[in-house]
């Protein structure tokens, strides 16, 4: 195994080593710090934006620089965590518990540093573990029918919905509005054409990009002027990394050894299991590594356990919600599903077959994000002082650019007046999604996973005549739909079973 892991990544290298490939991964890696460096944005949003900018080039490099984009968000948002306790994006909340008060001790430049190394770790560890786990996964789902793809498409968005604590009816309106979506144009059996109204721009249907640039881009944007991120003065930090205060100590180093492996390893789970990502994995993390700690009161005040944790989880994390997309096809996290959605427009399917069908692109893919850690922890280190100083342009002038690019960016999509609308149109949905709880990502990840589950059901049900039975018949169909239905039920029977005890307590 060790052997066929080894080669394949050779295979990888041998594809994501070119000008071309390592030029954009570069850029796609830097561009992703500079996203993460602004509060709220986000790698989906980063992602969507620059679809379009990608047109031209060949299908692995395109994919190559968006997934550097998705990574290094990761790097860069923890920047503002630790100098101005402002999160670039959620995954980087947890880094705030810890970073921001190391910075108040005078100890910005160590936290810096030592992020960086933890992201690399994180990161690193997780290229592994995809070269180890996505031939096997593969492999397991080559066997998979329409009814098994059906189920596992479900199954995603069933988590993604009910993972969301008290929010979960918003969640699934979420992503019910995404399967609204998704169901204009013609129908994938009949032709008949649905909710197009007589237009002719609708009938090929919604095209994912508008929506979700303005879901994430517009939306996320509107929502920081909202609770006034434009107004809020920026603390001025002045940084060197020739400075004897920037570099970490030998304590740190030694601390930390063993909390980076545990939150590398707690973050890739939870960037596996669908729904959960590197949001969840940074909380995990932390919240792990300072149980297990024999002097957890110091977690909070300035511990870099408390950073390198959350910091190693949600790299590790970005690297393990690769390994459902590209073996089963199913998008783990908003960003993700974007970039689900920038693989179908490449003509790419990712699933058991992509893997058979295009090794090339998979493992060069695979040995690229191995690629941008390098990059990453070079720019992270080196490119400090200058990320400071670029936190000190004011937001006011950020947000013009930022909205100008999405508007570009979707009218040369294909030209369309009503695309360029349809952006304006999310935006303002994404803003009120966002200000009432709903989940933009989940109704990205129902939009482009949507046609994706109706073929599916609909194949399905034309192979056994119209018989749900197709779902319980084979091994594995059987077995995701016990899990399934274990998923829908067990809340349920749970809250049952707790009100029954609380009546009697009551009593």
């Amino acid at each position: 195994m060790l052997a066929d892991m080894i080669a394949n990544l050779g295979f990888g290298l041998s594809v994501a080593i070119t000008p071309t490939n390592l030029l954009f991964l570069m850029i796609g890696a830097f561009v992703g710090m500079i996203v993460g460096l602004f509060p709220g944005f986000g790698p989906a949003a980063g992602i969507a934006v620059l679809i379009p900018m990608t047109f031209g080039l060949e299908p692995t490099t395109a994919i190559i620089m968006l997934a550097g984009i998705y990574y290094g968000s990761m790097y860069g948002g923890t920047i503002t965590s630790i100098l101005i306790n402002t999160p670039g994006e959620s995954a980087t909340v947890a880094s705030t518990l810890d970073g921001y008060p190391l910075a108040q001790k005078g100890r910005a430049g160590p936290a810096l540093v030592m992020q960086a190394i933890a992201s690399f770790v994180g990161g690193t560890i997780g290229v592994i573990l995809i070269c180890a786990l996505a031939p096997t996964l593969a492999g397991f789902a080559a066997s998979f029918g329409p009814s098994e793809y059906f189920l596992i498409i479900f199954f995603g968005l069933l988590l993604l919905t009910t993972m969301m604590g008290e929010n979960k009816l918003n969640g699934i309106v979420s992503a019910l509005l995404g399967f609204v979506i998704a169901m204009v144009g013609v129908d994938v059996m009949s032709g008949v054409q649905r909710f197009t109204f007589g237009s002719s721009e609708l009938i090929g249907g919604i095209y994912f990009v508008p929506v979700a640039i303005g879901l994430f881009g517009i939306g996320e944007l509107l929502y920081c002027v909202y609770i006034g991120q434009h107004k809020k003065e920026v603390k001025r930090v002045k940084l060197s990394f020739t400075s004897s205060d920037f570099w970490p100590d030998k304590k740190d180093y030694t601390e930390s050894k063993y909390t980076v492996l545990r939150g590398s390893i707690i973050g890739f789970i939870a960037g596996v299991l669908p729904g959960s990502g590197a949001t969840i994995g940074s909380i995990l993390g932390y919240s792990i590594e300072k149980k297990i700690a024999k002097d957890p009161e110091k977690f909070g005040k300035g511990e870099m356990r408390g950073l390198v944790a959350p910091e190693a989880a949600n790299n590790a994390a970005s690297s393990g919600a690769m390994v459902p997309l590209l073996s089963l096809g199913i998008p783990g996290s908003g960003a993700t599903a974007v970039l689900l959605g920038a693989f179908m427009m490449w003509g790419l399917q990712p699933g058991p077959m992509l893997i058979i069908n295009d090794p090339g692109f998979v493992w060069g893919l695979i040995a690229s994000m191995y690629l941008g850690n390098m990059v990453l922890i070079l720019l992270s280190i080196a490119a400090i002082p200058l990320f400071v100083k670029f936190l000190d342009i004011p937001y006011v002038m950020v947000l013009p650019i930022v909205v100008l690019l999405c508007v570009i960016g979707t009218y040369t999509l294909h030209f369309s007046m009503v695309e360029t609308w349809m952006l304006l149109v999310a935006g303002l949905l994404g803003f009120c999604m966002k200000l009432y709880g709903y989940s933009p990502a989940a109704t990205v990840l129902a939009l482009v996973l949507g046609s994706m589950a109706e073929e599916n059901l609909l194949q399905s049900l034309i192979i056994s005549g119209g018989s749900p039975s197709i779902f319980f018949e084979r091994p594995i169909s059987l077995l995701l739909s016990l899990i399934v239905i274990t998923v829908i039920v067990l809340p349920v029977v749970l809250r049952m079973i707790f009100g029954k005890r609380y009546e009697k307590k009551a009593l």
